[in-house]
């Protein structure tokens, strides 16, 4: 991911200004894709909060607009702290770096350059225009926070994040099939919290005809308006699982099955859309880089995957997943389906190393994130 260098120049209230802008972003998690989530804090020629915003939804204002609304005047000599380079462009709404400019702002810093070329470029009409320029403040912070949308942007599909849960000796069900329920209630309310922040949520046929899932997101606390539902794909590729009555067909959210470019999906005529997408070159499965550029050009931006093993082992080897959360239950089985198929692994030299980047009680669960170790990928054109 394209960073500017840290900021050497900041002051200490431009730091607790961007601390608090990167809060902001937080609450336009799940619902501002296929756009970043973005905070801004306008502090006045004196270095005090003047306004706050961040951008609430797709199509909606962007954060500094926000922000500069509620700082009205007091906005003109400040400084913007945001934590995404100001847009360069007109889209649904103008581009941001002409009304910092129209405001009057003296000084502009950001955390994280713009990737994506409709938008770069804030930087240089800010600095063009005698506004004062510094990025980087802070940009590990906020990179991690737009983890989703700058993957997307960088690799022309979306961010995958594989979530699965099992017990110590990584079991996902008992020998006979059995297996609600591994994990707790307090890790089966975290998966909701991740589907709400996920563009589309991906399981497979096998997961489809055990467990007839519902996929939808459910938050205590809040209602069915509060909560951005996810696009719930089945991958089917034999059109074989998904019939009339199954509960991802329900209303609760849109849902797309994807089959293979030769099978026989009639029955599943005004039930679903379809996507019809060609088969894994191995002939087991659908070709996985086919569905995520398919997912991309729906606006997709990112995605949890809660297929069982064969699907996951098909994302792995097709180098296609960002980051793993996994339940750990203080359960053993001994026999049963391993939470990884197949991933194209033979030998040890080849094991897919992980960065553990945060572990937490959940219950009585381990709740494990980590990322895989590999080259990063060069920027696409």
């Amino acid at each position: 991911m394209r960073q500017e260098d840290p900021v050497a120049t900041a002051a200490p209230d431009e730091t607790a200004a961007m601390r608090r802008a990167l809060e902001l972003a937080a609450r336009g998690l799940g619902h501002t894709s296929p756009n970043p989530v973005v905070g801004c804090v306008v502090l006045d020629s004196e270095g005090r909060t003047a306004g706050e915003g961040w951008h609430q939804r797709a199509g909606g204002p962007h954060a500094e607009v926000h922000a500069l609304r509620a700082a009205g005047e007091r906005a003109r000599g400040g400084t913007a702290v945001v934590t995404l380079e100001p847009c360069n462009h007109t889209g649904r709404t103008g581009p941001c770096a002409q009304a910092l400019i129209d405001a009057g702002i003296a000084r502009v810093v950001y955390a994280v350059a713009d990737p994506d070329p409709t938008a770069t470029g804030g930087a240089v009409t800010l600095a063009e225009a005698g506004v004062d320029v510094e990025g980087g403040l802070l940009a590990d912070q906020a990179a991690a926070g737009n983890e989703a949308w700058l993957t997307a942007v960088l690799r022309h599909r979306p961010f995958v994040l594989w979530k699965y849960a099992a017990t110590l000796d990584g079991r996902i069900a008992a020998a006979d099939g059995t297996s609600r329920w591994i994990s707790s209630p307090q890790s089966r309310a975290d998966v909701h919290r991740l589907r709400a922040a996920a563009d589309a949520v991906i399981v497979g046929s096998g997961t489809a005809r055990a467990d007839d899932p519902q996929l939808g997101a459910r938050i205590a606390g809040l209602s069915d308006d509060e909560i951005s539902q996810p696009l719930r794909v089945v991958v089917d590729s034999g059109a074989r699982t998904v019939k009339a009555g199954a509960r991802v067909l329900d209303g609760t959210a849109p849902t797309l099955v994807a089959v293979a470019e030769d099978a026989d999906a009639a029955h599943l005529d005004g039930l679903a859309p379809l996507l019809r997408l060609p088969r894994a070159a191995d002939g087991r499965g659908l070709d996985i880089p086919a569905l995520l550029r398919a997912l991309y050009e729906r606006e997709v931006r990112s995605v949890l995957l809660e297929g069982g093993p064969t699907l996951a082992g098909a994302f792995f080897a097709a180098h296609a997943v960002d980051k793993v959360v996994g339940y750990l239950a203080p359960v053993l089985l001994g026999a049963g389906p391993a939470a990884l198929g197949d991933a194209g692994i033979t030998t040890i030299s080849q094991a897919l190393r992980l960065d553990v980047t945060d572990t937490e009680r959940l219950g009585p669960d381990l709740r494990i994130t980590a990322t895989p170790i590999r080259p990063a990928l060069p920027e696409e054109n």
